[in-house]
């Protein structure tokens, strides 16, 4: 059956680079290199950091699976609600590469859906990681015709809803594989300006969704560190980052540690670089075993979780 109160479902979400040059250049210098300065700019001073940055997804092989995991959560969610006997289109777009939410917002308008919950798939609440994906759906709206201009509701943010804690806890006890009472966890996300800290609950929500798994697992010893902060930078970042706090663990005495990547929804580059590659390799150098736990993706817990939300949102 179809919802009377909401016609579809948008996911929200960052994106990554997939294959399709954009055109912007005579000689195309990668999408991954068009991806990172679409982010970061076109100033001068931002050419190392985009060409930094894009290196990464070209050692993974020059694009990122963000879209298609996020896509895989669409395909999961939409299944989900079907099982609940509501059927509702779910669709998928993205701030910063394609399909825009731009284009994904004036397709669902073309259609004739007029009312959209919307998801945001970030866990933790900052400018950046929120506000600004409310702003770019926003503007989508705006530049449709009056008539035409859905309306759209949100998700309440759900940090420690015990969905998503509970599928955090058990990638974090399948990855581990029997050696969690040796393994100190370490909780990741993205590392954020400090001003932007200060003005939201981003860095209190990470930590309450850290403390809330450490619990689960029995863990009375855990840390939280920060991923994939811009290097060279004239504002601080949050800290400690994720090297500097496996440094640390070396005089310590830690032999293993697992990290888990709570701040991230699904294995993209900067979870597949920042961690599995240049976070391990630290780990190796300080003679400290490395396990990187999963990121919720389409896990079960977490997908049910989605659906019970939205159909809260029905009632």
């Amino acid at each position: 059956m179809s919802h009377k109160t909401y016609d579809s479902i948008l996911l929200i979400a960052f994106g990554g680079p997939t294959p399709g040059c954009c055109q912007k250049y005579d000689i195309c210098p990668s999408e991954a290199y068009c991806f990172v300065e679409g982010i970061v700019g076109t100033a001068a001073s931002q050419l190392p950091r985009v060409k930094d940055v894009s290196s990464h997804y070209i050692e993974l092989g020059g694009f990122s699976p963000f879209n298609e995991l996020t896509f895989q959560q669409a395909r999961a969610l939409k299944a989900g609600l079907n099982d609940r006997n509501v059927s509702l289109p779910v669709y998928a777009g993205f701030r910063h590469w394609h399909p825009y939410l731009k284009d994904v917002v004036a397709d669902i308008a073309q259609k004739g859906h007029q009312k959209i919950l919307g998801i945001i798939m970030a866990p933790h609440q900052s400018k950046v990681s929120w506000e600004w994906y409310i702003q770019a759906v926003k503007k989508a709206i705006d530049t449709l015709p009056d008539t035409a201009r859905p309306e759209i509701d949100y998700l309440a943010p759900w940090w420690t809803h015990d969905g998503y804690i509970g599928a955090i806890v058990e990638l974090i006890q399948s990855a581990c594989n029997g050696q969690l009472d040796n393994a100190t966890p370490v909780f990741t996300a993205h590392a954020i300006p400090k001003p932007a800290a200060k003005t939201s609950p981003y860095t209190q929500q990470f930590a309450e969704t850290a403390a809330k798994v450490a619990e689960k697992l029995g863990k009375t010893e855990f840390a939280l560190a920060y991923q994939s902060q811009a290097e060279n930078t004239p504002v601080a970042w949050t800290q400690p980052d994720i090297n500097d706090w496996i440094r640390a663990q070396k005089d310590a005495g830690i032999q293993t540690i697992v990290a888990s990547p709570i701040g991230f929804l699904c294995d993209h580059v900067e979870v597949l670089y920042d961690l599995d590659i240049e976070a391990r390799a630290t780990a190796a150098e300080c003679g400290i075993e490395f396990i990187r736990a999963s990121t919720v993706g389409s896990h079960p817990k977490f997908i049910n979780m989605l659906v019970d939300l939205a159909c809260e949102k029905f009632q």
